[in-house]
């Protein structure tokens, strides 16, 4: 368990910077090319091939125990530690991960973004292994310093990611990215020093075990404030999220696939590993005003997509996922809020679901913007609808199926994260204004109504209509390297909403000792 758990982080970093070595794809520019996108396939394939070692030798009787763990001394005159270890709430992540970079590179070796010259393929697989080890660092590293340099790490990956292969205003979009996400982490920096210095550690489960003891009210408020901020802007949170729509609207289909499915995670996991156990008494004074931002963004997220799904407001659909992302993120930061364990097991049962879902969205959407060459809305539909069932059955029935999902149909990934989360409004924890937490509740359900409304109005637009109508472009149906890429996630979100037990089984555990302290 301690050497998968190297190298899980050691395999893509030594790959990242082989693709630096002069001539190690040869010469030729169309071979180089695709030995580069193909060597990403393998490393990441490799890295996956791990992760599922990794769960299938996780004790799964013990979730609440941090299992594999490597602690050595790392830079003592800090007190700081290379410390990793894996247990019930990090697991499913790193394995999400795992998943999604390598399905992005699979489908890159057929889709290339747009952008890319002759010697990009080779940079854009070092920055892609680069990107890699940032997110699996920051599920797995247990000291304050160093899930700070893992958080920070792929901030520059992802910010040429969209910036040299994205579309639109990418560059503009890019640096909007890296801004707020710099200033966060920078605000997210003084909280963690302040904790360190303060309780004489930066580890993290030694923290977690003395539960806030140590710390002040006041250095736990501080902190709390913090830290909560620069994670609130990865999540993202009301009003701290105007970075990302245009982040997605401008990144690559791969760029967005990870950017919904993992890096909206980090913020979320932060919250939950860092500061719900750490500085406990901060985090519960806060609690509400959370809830509060939750249940708005809930709210303003689909209030959004209804209008940029409404005909005639030329309505990006990427856009509309990424302020959709919005509303889903709300129900986490809800379920986190409500300091229960039900409420807890919501939010990282819907941090994963959005991945699987979100992930598979953004997909088929870059299929269509491909296959269109745009993903406005209008376009796309036309005055009778772009009847996708007609002349691209599978590609409208995976659009369809990941829309019901979004919405939280019953026996899908995203009912139960949902779900739970309003159950913990709905009995938050001790010492919590209950009526306050019932109002966030009731406006939650009604963000529901509003997913429903404006998911169901793009499938109406997108997948119905008369096939026969003539169409500026007809649609390829669905490709092999498409169907290889998406089925995994297809599936999984299925498996995920039939069998819940499969991810509240390891978070349970861990999440009554992080809210018990330990």
């Amino acid at each position: 368990m301690n050497a998968l758990l190297i190298a899980l982080l050691a395999l893509p970093l030594v790959a990242s910077a082989a693709t630096l070595a002069p001539g190690l794809f040869g010469a030729d520019p169309a071979l180089r090319d695709r030995r580069a996108l193909r060597f990403n396939a393998v490393v990441t394939g490799l890295v996956l091939a791990l992760a599922a070692a990794l769960a299938a030798g996780f004790d799964h009787r013990h979730p609440g125990r941090m299992q594999g763990t490597v602690d050595v001394s790392w830079i003592p005159a800090l007190g700081v530690r290379f410390h990793l270890g894996v247990d019930g709430v990090s697991l499913p992540l790193v394995v999400l991960t795992a998943l999604l970079t390598f399905l992005c590179a699979l489908y890159s070796t057929r889709k290339l973004p747009d952008g890319a010259g002759t010697p990009s393929a080779v940079s854009f697989t070092g920055l892609f292994l680069l990107l890699e080890v940032g997110m699996l660092a920051t599920f797995l590293v247990l000291d304050l310093l160093l899930f700070f340099v893992a958080f920070e790490i792929v901030l520059i990956p992802m910010y040429f990611l969209i910036a040299r292969w994205g579309s639109g205003a990418r560059t503009a979009s890019a640096f909007r990215f890296i801004l707020y996400t710099l200033l966060g982490s920078a605000v997210m920096l003084l909280g963690f020093l302040l904790v360190g210095l303060r309780a004489g550690t930066f580890d993290m489960t030694e923290l977690a075990a003395r539960h806030g003891a140590g710390l002040s009210h006041t250095t736990q408020l501080l902190a709390a404030l913090a830290i909560g901020l620069g994670l609130m802007v990865k999540a993202p949170a009301w009003p701290l999220h105007s970075w990302l729509p245009d982040a997605h609207t401008s990144a690559p289909t791969v760029g967005s696939v990870l950017l919904a499915g993992v890096l909206l995670k980090m913020g979320t996991y932060g919250l939950v590993r860092v500061l719900l156990p750490i500085v406990p008494d901060g985090t519960a004074t806060f609690a509400p005003y959370l809830g509060a931002l939750a249940a708005v963004g809930i709210v303003y997220g689909s209030l959004a997509c209804l209008a940029l799904a409404r005909p005639g407001r030329g309505g990006d659909l990427k856009r509309l996922i990424a302020f959709s992302s919005v509303g889903h993120m709300g129900f986490v930061l809800l379920g986190i809020a409500s300091l229960t364990p039900v409420g807890l097991n919501g939010a990282l049962f819907a941090n994963i679901a959005h991945g699987l879902i979100t992930g598979l969205l953004f997909f088929v959407v870059g299929a269509l913007k491909d296959r269109y060459g745009t993903a406005d809305l209008d376009t796309l539909a036309g005055a009778t609808g772009a009847g996708l069932y007609g002349r691209a059955p599978r590609l409208g029935a995976l659009l369809a199926f990941g829309a019901v999902a979004s919405l939280g149909l019953p026996g899908l990934a995203g009912f139960w994260g949902e779900l739970l989360a309003m159950f913990g409004a709905f009995r938050p924890g001790a010492g919590l204004d209950r009526p306050a937490f019932l109002v966030f509740m009731v406006l939650a359900g009604l963000g529901t109504l509003l997913t429903a409304g404006y998911l169901l109005v793009v499938v109406r637009r997108v997948c119905m209509g008369d096939p026969a109508q003539p169409a500026a472009v007809q649609p390829a149906e669905l490709r092999g390297y498409e169907a290889v890429s998406w089925t995994p996630l297809a599936a999984l979100t299925l498996l995920a909403g039939l069998w819940p037990a499969l991810l509240l089984t390891l978070s349970d555990p861990v999440v009554k000792q992080l809210l018990a302290g330990g």
